[in-house]
């Protein structure tokens, strides 16, 4: 049971008063109605209920979120304290906070509810974190830690960390927490899966956070839910606190962020979700589609308001985008629009290899950059390169060097996560909390204090015997002298300063900012940078003065470790213009008057991983992700694929995307510049040649067309002579990177069927869709294969392979 009450929690002003005491009417015109479209002032309007806002890329949801949230404060509905308003980043949370003041006249400051869920449930958690076994001041892992928490537990059950390794345990257990799961509620056909060690390392591994006094991020939802559902009086206080519930990008919620806000609105219902399910793109991390698609079920009565005016884009751009879309069977359905004239058509391109088609990016870089493509000319700030996977990157980057074209890719090293800054963080959260052991083993020799590993694990051994923490085993070891030397010395000198500055956050003697700064000074940690001589040594010096000035922002320093776990984000800014390179999933929410997309090949767009894993549901991930690439696009997109490309050290043939073929021609133009490859050996000439698996290659000329060229003034022609004898020592396309799933093909094959392989021998058909099966060969193992490169066992010695 939690021990404050509401007026603790929001404060004795927050007790709900009568709308008709707090002086507003409703129905009072509000000038800011004025600058909607009629769907998004239908969406403001509807305060009452149930709401889903399916809002299409560049249609204005977050002015229509905010505007309703200013909405409900004006009309006198709701106080600020009484609306939790729920986004996915920090970047999203503060624009909303950014907007709303701008649109009331005011900063607001009284929204103590508006933020990420970890954000907020971080708040909710630190006021019932008793009853979860938890104190108040416990510490938030990061990554880094939970993984040498995981190897030193692995070490303990004596498993085999090559079989077990810490990461891919921690990626099982955060999937665990996505789902809702605790170690007592795993599946069968998951702990089977893992031979039932996984299980029994995730309940060790909980253990541990508890005796630490630590949480992970997966634990600040699942301990939330574990309090509402298990302490009702609790889960009652909130539904009547919070009396309306807005939530962002609903659609990349996963089972445990759905399972929460249905908890939370399951008293008055109020809950209005703003996503499109047209961009669900992060089911590799636990979001679930079907969150949105199932919200008129899970909330009877939901009004579902379609935003489907777009501001962004041109009617090209968007066409394009909604004909590739279309071809998906799980969605809601929506068609963008927009008012903007007709502009250029989506532009499409096939290049002989990837070296080819990255020099072709950079010249047409430079050239709009110039403005010599008839159009006025382009910042490179206001160019993008999105590219399916981080390793297509390299090619643009030295290419772009090799050009001197000025470049930075988005999603690269942290700030927060260099060696200085998790080091001196580690020291922070020491002096927060004494209980921290994996901060104590981080800096207990850094800088060095004579303590090697026989002294470290003498501590840890103590620790052990008398249950308490690596602290508390120091200063035990201190005390009966274990130690000898220098190290005995220092490791003194160390607890004595640790309880120094933890005594120091309690009693708020000096400001935070200055405690930082002592705790730095005083356990040496400065000075060994400052006395090293490498060239990187500055570097790190002026990032941790960085790291200090920031804590200036913040209350405390419990306050400041919260918002480094929860954030990990380094803003910096740079004057002079690049043009930008990141991943697809990265540019989700960005937009750019010209974006290219390279890479369209089928085997890496769409990914050959995702629908081997996923199927059908991988397939349509992909072609959202294909989606929201093309919408990124405000005036020109470019697509292009290659015809080879070099994989992991090897030339491969590629064939060109099936999305190229869902593309709508009518607003698609072929560039067919000479030099680039055609005929029969281009992408097209494949495609028709080598496999017919490019589903609408029999209805689309897009592949022929953009695969016309003057092939033999190609330098591609010429790489490819010389690793070759002749343009017909090209290697065939790859058969795993070319399959292709026909979701309305009915197989000649049935469960349990024998079949041969040319390459993988014989083996039984173990499972079915549409065209491709899955089959458990007697010496290859599992493979996925397309239905026609496998004939019947009983037939095999009638194939002429």
């Amino acid at each position: 049971m939690s021990s404050y009450d509401e007026s603790d929690a929001f404060g004795a002003a927050a007790v709900p008063l009568s709308r008709r005491a707090m002086g507003a009417d409703p129905k009072a015109h509000a000038p800011y109605l004025d600058t909607l479209n009629p769907a998004q002032r239908e969406a403001v309007e509807t305060l009452d209920g149930p709401v889903l806002m399916l809002a299409g890329a560049g249609t204005g949801k977050t002015k229509a979120l905010t505007t309703r949230i200013a909405h409900l404060m004006t009309t006198g509905r709701a106080r600020p304290n009484e609306i939790l308003a729920v986004t996915f980043t920090n970047k999203a949370a503060r624009e909303m906070r950014n907007r709303l003041g701008a649109l009331m006249g005011e900063a607001v400051e009284g929204m103590p509810w508006l933020g990420t869920f970890h954000a907020i449930c971080v708040k909710l958690l630190r006021r019932h974190a008793e009853l979860v076994g938890l104190k108040t001041n416990f510490t938030i892992l990061d990554t880094d830690d939970q993984i040498r928490l995981l190897k030193q537990l692995v070490a303990v059950e004596d498993m085999d960390d090559k079989r077990w390794p810490a990461r891919m345990l921690a990626g099982i257990i955060d999937g665990w927490k996505n789902r809702a799961l605790t170690p007592d509620a795993i599946p069968t056909a998951d702990a089977q899966a893992f031979d039932g060690r996984g299980v029994r390392l995730y309940a060790a591994y909980q253990a541990r956070l508890r005796e630490l006094n630590a949480a992970d991020f997966g634990d600040l939802l699942l301990h939330m839910l574990t309090i509402f559902t298990q302490n009702e009086d609790v889960l009652a206080q909130y539904r009547r606190w919070f009396r309306y519930i807005m939530v962002d990008e609903y659609q990349d919620t996963n089972v445990a962020q759905y399972l929460w806000l249905r908890l939370l609105a399951g008293g008055h219902k109020n809950i209005c979700c703003v996503g499109d399910d047209d961009q669900s793109i992060y089911g590799w991390r636990g979001a679930e589609v079907g969150n949105i698609l199932r919200f008129e079920q899970d909330f009877e009565g939901a009004k579902v308001i379609r935003l489907e005016q777009n501001y962004r884009s041109t009617p090209h751009i968007l066409a394009a985008a909604s004909g590739l879309i279309d071809a998906n069977k799980g969605r809601l359905g929506k068609t963008l629009w927009t008012e903007a004239e007709e502009g250029e058509k989506l532009r499409l391109i096939g290049h002989w290899d990837g070296d080819e088609e990255a020099r072709w990016i950079g010249e047409e870089v430079e050239a709009l950059q110039r403005g010599t493509r008839g159009l006025d000319p382009v910042s490179l700030d206001d160019m993008a390169i999105l590219v399916r996977a981080s390793h297509q990157m390299r090619a643009f980057e030295d290419r772009f060097l090799t050009i001197g074209l000025p470049y930075r890719v988005i999603g690269g090293p942290r700030f927060y996560e260099r060696l200085e800054i998790r080091d001196a963080m580690a020291y922070f959260r020491l002096a927060v909390s004494l209980d921290d052991d994996l901060a104590f083993e981080r800096v207990v020799n850094t800088p060095k204090r004579g303590l090697g590993d026989k002294a470290v694990q003498t501590i840890q051994r103590t620790a052990r015997a008398n249950g308490v923490s690596l602290v508390e085993g120091a200063r035990l070891a201190v005390q009966t002298k274990l130690l000898s030397g220098k190290g005995l010395k220092e490791l003194g000198i160390l607890v004595d300063a640790l309880d120094r500055w933890h005594g120091q956050v309690r009693s708020e003697a000096d400001t935070h900012v200055e405690l930082a700064e002592m705790i730095l000074d005083e356990s040496g940690y400065t000075a060994m940078w400052q006395n090293d001589k490498t060239p990187e040594a500055p570097g790190r010096l002026e990032n941790l003065k960085e790291l200090v000035k920031a804590l200036e922002n913040f209350e405390n320093l419990q306050g400041f470790l919260e918002h480094v776990a929860l954030i990990m984000d380094n803003e910096s800014s740079d004057a002079e213009a690049k043009v930008s390179i990141m991943t697809l999933h990265a540019a989700k929410g960005l937009e750019f008057p010209v974006v290219f997309l390279p890479g369209w090949e089928d085997g890496l767009f769409p990914s050959q991983r995702a629908m081997d894993e996923s199927g059908l549901k991988g397939l349509e991930e992909e072609r959202r992700l294909a989606y929201v690439g093309i919408t990124r696009a405000e005036r020109l997109a470019t697509v292009s694929f290659a015809a080879n490309r070099r994989v992991y050290g090897q030339w491969q043939s590629q064939l060109p995307s099936r999305f190229i073929d869902e593309l709508p021609e009518d607003h698609v133009e072929v560039l067919t510049p000479p030099g680039l490859y055609g005929g029969a050996y281009g992408a097209a000439g494949m495609a028709a040649s080598a496999s017919p698996a490019i589903a609408g290659a029999a209805t689309s000329d897009l592949h022929d067309r953009a695969g016309r060229a003057d092939v033999y003034n190609s330098p591609g022609w010429k790489r490819l002579q010389s690793r070759s004898q002749g343009a017909r020592g090209l290697a065939q396309p790859v058969e795993a990177r070319g399959l292709t799933i026909d979701a309305t093909a009915v197989s000649s094959f049935t469960e349990g069927d024998r079949v041969f392989h040319k390459k993988f021998g014989y083996g039984l058909v173990s499972g079915i869709e549409g065209d491709k099966l899955k089959v458990d060969f007697e010496k290859a193992g599992t493979k996925h294969i397309v239905a026609r490169f496998v004939v019947a066992a009983d037939a095999a010695d009638d194939v002429p392979f």
